[in-house]
């Protein structure tokens, strides 16, 4: 497990020493321990608040295994993973995470995850105002799906 982890520190070194992201990388394997992707944080270079290094991982795997459901693979993972990442770890059906660092030792060095959590919380809802409008159009399209018997991801 300690040498898979040092494969994502490993990818998170090299991308944050070429200024493409943060301090995080990601690794995903099959539960023999086989590698099917390693990823780290790219929102510097790629611009994109979404790509971090579970995210990252995430898609690289999907794309290598050709599915979304990731059920019985593993992720390692340089920190403890934001709110963000946890819900696409959650989707894509991973069960079992492993992390090198938690969230105080991320919010010491400046990262705010904390932030995130608090406003699920309902600690800080000066964040986001959600509002919900055009219900009965957006219900139509969610009885479309329903009733062409799409897909339940």
């Amino acid at each position: 497990m300690k040498d898979i982890m040092r494969l994502g520190i490993n990818e998170a070194r090299r991308t944050m020493e070429e200024n493409k992201g943060g301090p995080f990388g990601a690794v995903i394997t099959d539960t023999d321990g086989n590698v099917v992707a390693i990823a780290s944080n790219l929102v510097l270079e790629n611009h994109d608040p979404t790509a971090h290094a579970e995210i990252m991982a995430i898609r690289k795997a999907s794309e290598k295994l050709g599915t979304h459901d990731l059920s019985g693979y593993i992720l390692y993972a340089t920190g403890y993973p934001c709110p963000m990442c946890l819900s696409a770890i959650i989707w894509a059906n991973i069960k079992t995470v492993y992390y090198g660092t938690n969230l105080n030792d991320a919010e010491k060095i400046g990262f705010r995850d904390d932030f995130i959590y608090n406003y699920l919380r309902n600690k800080n809802s000066d964040v986001l105002k959600l509002i919900n409008i055009n219900r009965d159009e957006c219900l139509n399209l969610f009885k479309e799906y329903h009733d062409n018997n799409k897909e339940i991801y």
